[in-house]
């Protein structure tokens, strides 16, 4: 793999105003000298607008950045940029998020999924890149029983309509990294989670209703286990992938071998759900979210499985620990106490 210097590059990261585009940002303009940062993101309202103008308003405090509010499915504002900015590091971000909400809403996840990835990669062709960071999701593996989930497992059984999105990107990234030499590197993100997160994910959600005396439906009647990873440890692989490029190089035909790779991006230790809930009351209660003698049992209900979900997500993360020397090592505990401080900061 070949080493590049992201100080003094100008870098595109769509879906700016999102969870990990935000902090993406932030990390960028904390580390890198000189550096030009490009945001894109439609700030639809899939989910309170509010956040994403919080994260906003963060990032324009650094010169250097330059927000455009359009959605990357609009190929001639895609082209546009690029023909105006010439971004060498691109990291796509951009995406309708949720598999819930592709079984209700599955136009949204062809337009910004499909559409919207296929017109950055096509710029990616006409301007070249340095390097292509692209975002995937550990909802490709679908219904393998094989865990933990390594990258070198096939994912051809996708349970929701989101998963086969993400697999499509990961498939048209390596026709266009075959085709047109572009090196990209796909990452499969498993359940983020951290401050200023996305509240239709379960500890944002557990909060919002446990908050507000709701009662709190935990799936598969708390059989589940997911392989929570902090947000600053997804932002810290992604920083590093930026700068290790996959190396262009012929095969014997003297056609180009794909630059292409994929990594599990996830914390490689899958946790309960049950466990998971009384960490996070716990930690409500710790921050004065939540009284001392919330009665947690009487807001429970254990319920089936979820058309979509799977039972459990486990990252295989050795080759990201290989080629990268990182790996994510936030506990759950530490990082739901920093979303529950926040969270009586920002709403109480």
């Amino acid at each position: 793999m070949n080493h590049i210097d992201l100080n003094g590059k100008t870098i595109l990261v769509t879906g700016a105003a999102g969870f990990i585009g935000a902090n993406l940002v932030k990390r960028l303009f904390a580390d890198i000298q000189s550096a030009k940062i490009i945001g894109i993101d439609s700030v639809n309202d899939y989910y309170d607008v509010r956040l994403k103008k919080y994260r906003l308003d963060e990032l324009s405090k650094n010169d250097g950045f330059i927000f455009i509010k359009g959605n990357i499915a609009d190929k001639e504002l895609v082209n546009s940029i690029f023909e105006k900015y010439h971004p060498a590091v691109v990291v796509n971000l951009a995406a309708q998020a949720g598999v819930r909400y592709s079984i209700t809403n599955p136009d949204a996840y062809i337009e910004s999924n499909l559409i919207g990835f296929f017109n950055i990669l096509e710029a990616c062709r006409h301007y070249p890149v340095e390097h292509l960071v692209y975002a995937s999701s550990s909802s490709v593996y679908g219904s393998n029983k094989k865990v933990p989930y390594s990258t070198e497992d096939k994912v051809d059984n996708p349970v929701s309509l989101y998963a086969a999105t993400k697999k499509s990107n990961e498939l048209m990234a390596h026709a266009y990294s075959k085709l047109y030499n572009i090196p990209s590197t796909g990452l499969r993100f498993f359940t983020v989670y951290g401050p200023a997160g996305r509240p239709d994910m379960a500890y944002f959600g557990f909060t919002n209703k446990l908050v507000n005396g709701e009662t709190i439906k935990i799936f598969n009647f708390g059989n589940c286990k997911r392989d929570f990873t902090y947000v600053d440890d997804i932002v810290e692989g992604i920083v590093r992938v930026m700068q290790g490029v996959p190396e262009k190089k012929n095969g014997e035909d003297g056609l180009p071998i794909p630059p292409y790779a994929v990594y599990n991006i996830g914390n490689n230790q899958p946790e309960n759900l049950l466990d998971f809930v009384r960490i996070l009351s716990e930690e409500l209660v710790r921050a004065g979210v939540l009284s001392e003698d919330y009665d947690f049992e009487a807001h429970k209900e254990l319920v089936p499985m979820q058309p979509g979900d799977v039972p459990i997500t486990y990252a295989d993360t050795d080759a990201l620990e290989r080629d990268y020397g990182f790996k994510p090592s936030t506990s759950l505990r530490d990082g739901l106490r920093k979303f529950a401080e926040w969270y009586k900061e920002f709403y109480m």
